[in-house]
């Protein structure tokens, strides 16, 4: 049962802001402090990503776990651990949370189909204890897509033959 009036639900829910949350900016914290340059909720792109980064042709999502139905199962759509769907007007929330994940998906293979990486940050990634191996893990993500793209697929190496690979021996006193 809800506490709360229906006029004082509606303030709370108005509240919620979709751009500059807190788990946004720790990203954008994150990433700007380890050398990464990116712009803000493009709107030339499908879905609107949170940060956009054009050297990586990547595209970075940042969700809470609630809206966007974090471990929440497509089909039965019980709660999960990190999203508790309320009682209240429970058909309501399903069906929101629903669509919500259908659209995530349908954004992403379109930006997939334009060329684009998707990186999908979720809110609990960025409590406390997590926040530096999520950042970094990004960060690692980033630069390997950067060396598939451009750095190893430009240089050539030659072929080694048999004898190259075998071990030398070790000098005798």
């Amino acid at each position: 049962m809800d506490n709360l009036t229906e006029e004082q639900r509606h303030k709370n829910m108005a509240a919620i802001r979709g751009k500059d949350t807190k788990p946004e900016m720790i990203v954008r914290k994150g990433l700007w402090s380890r050398g990464f340059r990116y712009r803000l909720n493009s709107p030339k792109l499908p879905g609107h990503p949170d940060l956009v980064l054009r050297k990586y042709r990547t595209c970075i999502f940042i969700n809470g776990c609630f809206w966007h139905g974090h471990l929440v199962d497509s089909s039965t759509m019980e709660s999960s651990a990190c999203c508790k769907i309320p009682t209240a007007n429970h058909d309501f929330w399903v069906a929101k949370i629903r669509r919500n994940k259908e659209r995530d998906k349908e954004e992403q293979r379109k930006l997939a189909e334009m060329g684009w990486h998707c990186i999908t940050v979720w809110e609990c990634e960025l409590k406390s204890n997590q926040r530096e191996q999520t950042l970094d893990s990004i960060a690692f993500t980033l630069n390997h897509i950067w060396l598939q793209d451009h750095g190893a697929k430009n240089k050539s190496y030659p072929k080694l033959e048999e004898e190259d690979m075998q071990m030398p021996m070790a000098a005798e006193e």
